[in-house]
C-alpha cells in the first residue's frame, strides 16, 4: 500500500533547501524519497514560480528562498512560505515529541 504524507514533495524539497542552501539535488532527492530527476523538476518549478533562486557557485548550486511568497492553494493563500519554514524549522526535528 502506498503511503501518503501531509506535505507535498514540493514542500519537502523547500524544507531541505532551507535547511541546507548548498545541498546537492542528489542528497535532497534521497532525503525526500524521490528520484534526482524529480528533485530537479521540482526545483525548476519552484524557481520558475519565484519561490527560490538558484545561483551557480563553481560546480555547485546555491539556493535562496523567497519567504514572502504566498502558499499556492486557495485555502492557504493568506500564509507565506516563511511561515511554513518556521513551523518546520530544524529545531522541531531535534525536539522530542510530546
Amino acid at each position: 500500500m502506498a503511503q501518503w504524507t501531509f506535505l507535498t514533495n514540493h514542500a519537502h524539497v523547500l524544507l531541505c533547501v532551507a535547511e541546507n542552501p548548498n545541498a546537492r539535488l542528489r542528497d535532497v532527492a534521497e532525503q525526500v524519497g524521490i528520484t534526482e530527476r524529480a528533485a530537479q523538476r521540482i526545483v525548476t518549478e519552484l524557481e520558475e514560480a519565484g519561490y527560490l533562486e538558484r545561483e551557480r557557485e563553481g560546480r555547485r548550486n546555491s539556493y535562496r528562498l523567497n519567504t514572502a511568497m504566498p502558499l499556492r492553494h486557495p485555502l492557504d493563500r493568506d500564509h507565506r512560505v516563511g511561515e511554513l519554514l518556521a513551523a518546520f524549522a530544524n529545531q522541531s526535528r531535534s525536539t522530542p515529541s510530546a
